[in-house]
């Protein structure tokens, strides 16, 4: 494989290795073992996926997206801030405001310095909150798709929660097989603030933060508890997304995440970043 040059970036605790294949220098088939291999912590460069920026006959740019296990997400919030500031810092875009097609559809995205604000597709298979039998016991749920599919478990203290045994139960049961589903547990704080910790497939385990999760919990809060928009959530990297929409019937629409898309540095990976 070619060494090629990237970006580290990092949106509220999540980071990604950032590539710009508008000349197919990497092919798709390649890109699933590249995830993997270079999205290991400590033994490569790592990360919690890889983005590929592609061309694209229907929006500014389109990508191909790759979790670190080497399987392909729909979507994913804080990666997609990521990509739309990479894009207008490396001139694939001149314009702040700019269109990239998904698998989850075409994602809408603002950069303003520093900070990133993507219109996600409306929210689709909402469930209020129902039991959810798993090993004897029960849990009250909600799901939802943000682009991604995400249940939402409500808990009185974030910090207790066990959120890598339990997340993995929810996560690989029967109602969301075959494809599986990103697990969040939320704490409501006062006001508009509530509190995230994420269990994401793909993964397979915590992360610092999720966007899609962060959406999926702010619209179930506003659900359940009233919350207005914007609610904010407190992430478990301490930063906080902004989540942004409009109640319709039936659903939402007009669904916002705003948030940070950090730069930590520039690169090229060595051959030996694949050994």
């Amino acid at each position: 494989m070619e060494a090629f040059d990237f970006y580290k970036m990092c949106g509220a605790g999540n980071d990604f290795i950032v590539a710009d294949n508008r000349d197919g220098r990497v092919s798709e088939a390649d890109m699933p073992l590249l995830a993997k291999k270079l999205c290991r912590h400590r033994l490569s460069v790592g990360a919690d996926g890889l983005i590929f920026i592609e061309k694209s006959d229907v929006a500014d740019f389109s990508w191909n997206f790759w979790n670190l296990d080497g399987s392909r997400a729909e979507m994913c919030g804080n990666g997609a801030r990521c990509a739309a500031r990479f894009a207008l810092l490396t001139g694939i875009v001149k314009n702040p405001v700019m269109k990239f097609s998904t698998l989850a559809g075409v994602i809408e995205a603002e950069v303003t310095d520093g900070r990133v604000k993507v219109r996600l597709p409306d929210p689709t298979e909402i469930r209020w909150f129902h039991p959810l039998a798993v090993d004897k016991g029960a849990y009250n749920v909600a799901s939802v798709n943000t682009g991604v599919p995400h249940v939402v478990v409500r808990v009185d203290d974030i910090a207790s929660a066990n959120v890598l045994e339990h997340g993995r139960l929810i996560r690989n049961h029967p109602d969301y097989a075959p494809a599986g589903a990103n697990v969040n547990f939320v704490e409501m704080l006062r006001g508009d603030t509530i509190k995230i910790r994420t269990y994401e497939r793909g993964v397979e385990g915590e992360t610092l933060a999720c966007g899609t999760g962060a959406t999926a919990a702010a619209l179930m809060a506003h659900a359940v508890d009233g919350r207005p928009s914007p609610v904010h959530v407190v992430t478990a990297s301490g930063a906080v997304l902004s989540i942004h929409f409009r109640k319709v019937k039936g659903g939402f629409t007009d669904v916002h995440l705003e948030g940070d898309a950090r730069v930590i540095y520039q690169g090229r990976f060595s051959p030996e970043a694949l050994d």
